[in-house]
């Protein structure tokens, strides 16, 4: 897969005073984007659930570059910027781009796999590893050897 791209739709509750995007809207609507490719592709809250692991995150930082206003057409693009083989550890990167041609913002999130009733980091199971392996990888993505 070379791209998995998600139309959002700015509402009014997602803007500031100054009548743009709130900047925890784009964490909002990162979070969102990566559950749907998750979500369309089977690792489904249920299966996770089921299998008792859950993504979590260690940071989370964003770059804002254009205003994004009410209005505006916006996409975000979900891809894998890094990962271990196993997909135990991640990094994602989210693209907004503001009609059709201007990158408006990246959001980076780092992650990992944790069993919910361990409440300890582990590997991503076997049979969740393919859908997680069809994430489009960035132009940069790169393997972690550690």
């Amino acid at each position: 897969m070379e791209s998995y791209i998600k139309p959002l739709e700015i509402r009014w509750s997602d803007l500031d005073p100054n009548f743009h995007l709130r900047h925890s809207a784009y964490y909002d609507f990162g979070a969102y984007a990566r559950i749907c490719f998750l979500t369309d592709y089977g690792l489904t809250t249920s299966v996770m659930q089921q299998g008792r692991f859950g993504p979590i995150l260690f940071r989370e930082e964003c770059i804002f570059r254009k205003e994004i206003k009410l209005g505006d057409d916006i996409t975000i693009n979900v891809q894998l910027l890094k990962s271990k083989e196993d997909f135990s550890r991640w990094s994602i990167q989210h693209q907004f781009i503001k009609n059709g041609d201007q990158l408006a913002a990246q959001l980076i999130v780092d992650g990992a796999w944790m069993n919910t009733d361990l409440r300890k980091l582990t590997a991503l199971p076997e049979h969740a590893r393919p859908s997680f392996e069809r994430m489009p990888k960035a132009e940069n993505f790169e393997w972690i050897v550690k």
